[in-house]
């Protein structure tokens, strides 16, 4: 069986279902088996492995195929949904129930698992549930069958499957609205959310009472970080229900994308205190409210807070990271052996996995095991980079793109175009850099307010490539030059507009969004009298920095040595570009020069800012504001120097590294 390609696999996969389809269940079972040798963890055949041991009185058997299959794709429905009738073939009426209530709880389209529950539910008595069951039937039933495959396709992570499946219904039968929605939810899953907010909003239009789309809809806005709106959204739905757990949750979830922590941490813990202390389900409550304290400073607090997301949930990869990623924090020798231990259990789930492995190296670090640290922190990488769907060249593509329509000529065509304002001060550049340094800095001053990394300025240029934008011929940024000056004024008084409710009554504020740097063209259209700050670290310490660090969203680029390299000799590019066509526009202050001489960077820093010299800048490690990015503890105190070499501790691991940045070494200085 060695050598067979994925093709030759399916295939021989399709000839054992047909086998099933006509009950021929021992010669599938030995086909299966013989197959099994050369792929063992192929999600399919174990399946159908297990599924035939049943049809063949092995139910025993087929339990212990199903839980290898668990081990592997433990989020697939169908391994619950067989279970559930292996358990009933053993007249296990309680587990039978368990395993069928998972199934449909990870795959809801499952008329199988809701029939099985009606008649369970029947058995025992328990007439509620058995009238939902039944409920969930009949609502089946009127489903049409391609997207009720569609459905199961996309629950157990088929995600092109099951968009090819809905765009060709929708083809054939227009506007339906459960085949919107789920295009919408496979959109978002993609993270097309511009797209999904498209479509959800076409659903509700038809169909403005059908809640479970406006909950989807209020979850792709906050995706977007549109979170005035999402508001507007979850308030119409708790209206509806206002004891929803969901619907609270989200609502928490957006007051915390509106900057009002203290208020947040009210509505987890009451949605907290609705729960058994401890409990699995507390464990994300118990994140969210640690999140929050610490974003408003208040670290032993949040501490605690991490401490019993962990207790509620012993395998939670994130509270963990999160503990380590307090950067002023050292894992406890338990907490280090509990890591140890949770990181090979076998049902560990991929994502829990990775966050237990970057803190890992965390605390491998602080212990200096440097060694055993790297080796952590390279596993960690590599499983996060394994899920995702970043491509250098998009990014590459981009910059060369911005160098060929973003001009001196370009420019000078549109020197009247967007508005006067100098309120906002952009501070762009890559993750790791020293910018939330320096936007502590500017936050301590009267006259500034600092906000978050607002997600604006990408959004006006994500509106820009259009809906089901070409990734390699991009409509952005070429389609600025068609765009009529009164646009970017637009755009501006808009910006303006949605930000103002992250603002006070301060005169100017901060935007600090790192890779902002890819659309200075735009913001100078928008904003030709607003400052820009360019943040910039000596290259092996920045690529370093975030190869050990794993970001809550976004940042894909960080994941990889060859990514990280890439990515920080396209900012050099095209900052190089910036100077060249908006000469002195932007402010460059090497992370390096601010630490060395800080009163010194934070003059010229004001002086470009045109703001005056206030001391409390020098005590920036004071100021009481909410900061919410990895350095969020390291600025609450004062600057040292130590960190700038810290790198240096791993070089014996980054030569790759030091090759991949090539002449950056030297050119991040001009």
């Amino acid at each position: 069986m060695t050598g067979q390609t994925t093709t030759d696999v399916e295939r021989e996969v399709q000839s054992i279902r047909v086998l099933v389809r006509q009950s021929a269940f021992s010669d599938a079972m030995r086909s299966a088996t013989v197959l099994l040798e050369s792929v063992p963890e192929n999600r399919d055949l174990l399946y159908l492995l297990a599924l035939c041991q049943r049809q063949s009185s092995q139910p025993g058997e087929a339990l212990r195929t199903l839980d290898l299959l668990e081990k592997f794709h433990p989020r697939y429905s169908r391994l619950h949904q067989e279970r559930g009738h292996c358990y009933v073939a053993l007249k296990d009426a309680p587990r039978a129930i368990d395993s069928f209530r998972s199934a449909v709880k990870a795959n809801p389209a499952l008329p199988a698992s809701w029939s099985m529950l009606q008649g369970l539910y029947r058995i025992v008595g328990d007439n509620v549930a058995m009238t939902v069951a039944a409920d969930e039937v009949a609502r089946l039933q009127v489903v049409p069958a391609p997207l009720l495959t569609a459905m199961g396709l996309f629950a157990d992570g088929d995600l092109g499957g099951a968009e090819k499946l809905v765009r060709d219904f929708l083809l054939q039968h227009g506007d339906h609205i459960e085949a919107m929605r789920l295009l919408a939810r496979i959109g978002a899953a993609l993270e097309v959310y511009d797209d999904a907010e498209f479509l959800l909003r076409s659903v509700l239009e038809k169909a403005p009472d059908y809640l479970a789309a406006r909950q989807d809809y209020a979850c792709v806005l906050l995706d977007r970080h549109k979170h005035v709106e999402a508001q507007v959204q979850l308030e119409m739905l708790l209206s509806k229900d206002p004891n929803s757990r969901q619907y609270r949750t989200l609502y928490a979830t957006t007051v915390v994308g509106l900057g009002d922590h203290a208020r947040a941490i009210t509505l987890y813990q009451t949605l907290l205190a609705d729960l058994k202390a401890e409990s699995p389900e507390t464990a994300e409550l118990h994140l969210s409210i640690a999140h929050s304290l610490k974003t408003l400073g208040q670290r032993e607090q949040s501490i605690a807070a991490y401490r019993s997301a962990a207790r509620a949930r012993p395998n939670f990869g994130d509270a963990y990271w999160s503990l380590a990623n307090l950067k002023t924090y050292r894992i406890t020798d338990e907490e280090f052996a509990q890591l140890r231990r949770a990181v090979d259990v076998p049902d560990t789930s991929v994502v829990d996995r990775y966050h237990l492995l970057f803190a890992l190296g965390k605390g491998c670090e602080d212990r200096k095991s440097y060694a055993q640290a790297f080796e952590y922190y390279q596993r960690g990488n590599a499983l996060k980079r394994a899920e995702s769907r970043y491509r250098p060249e998009v990014i590459e593509l981009n910059t060369a793109n911005q160098k060929q329509v973003c001009t001196q000529t370009f420019f000078s065509a549109r020197a009247k175009s967007g508005v006067a304002s100098c309120e906002p001060i952009f501070i762009v550049g890559l993750p790791r850099s020293g910018s939330t340094l320096l936007e502590q800095i500017l936050a301590s001053h009267s006259q500034v307010e600092g906000t978050q990394e607002l997600a604006n300025v990408p959004r006006i240029a994500i509106d820009l490539q259009g809906r089901e934008p070409d990734l390699d011929n991009p409509r952005y940024p070429g389609v600025l030059a068609n765009l009529p000056l009164d646009q970017f004024r637009v755009y501006a008084e808009q910006y303006l507009q949605d930000t103002r409710v992250y603002r006070t009554n301060r005169p100017r504020f901060i935007d600090k969004m790192p890779n902002n740097f890819r659309h200075i063209g735009l913001i100078h259209l928008m904003f030709p009298n607003a400052t820009i700050i360019d943040a910039r670290r000596e290259p092996m310490a920045c690529c370093f920095g975030n190869l050990k660090q794993l970001f809550a969203r976004g940042q894909e680029f960080c994941y990889s040595v060859e990514d990280i390299a890439r990515y920080y000799r396209t900012y050099l590019d095209l900052m190089e570009h910036w100077d060249y066509v908006l000469p002195g526009r932007v402010l460059r202050v090497w992370h390096e020069d601010v630490v060395d001489d800080l009163e010194g960077s934070i003059r010229r820093l004001l002086g470009h800012c045109g703001l005056p010299f206030e001391a409390a800048c020098m005590d920036f490690h004071k100021t009481q504001r909410s900061v919410r990015t990895a350095s969020s503890e390291q600025v609450r105190q004062p600057i040292y120097r130590e960190g700038l070499d810290h790198w240096k501790s791993f070089e014996p691991w980054l030569s790759p590294l030091r090759d991949q940045l090539g002449d950056a070494l030297q050119r991040y200085r001009n």
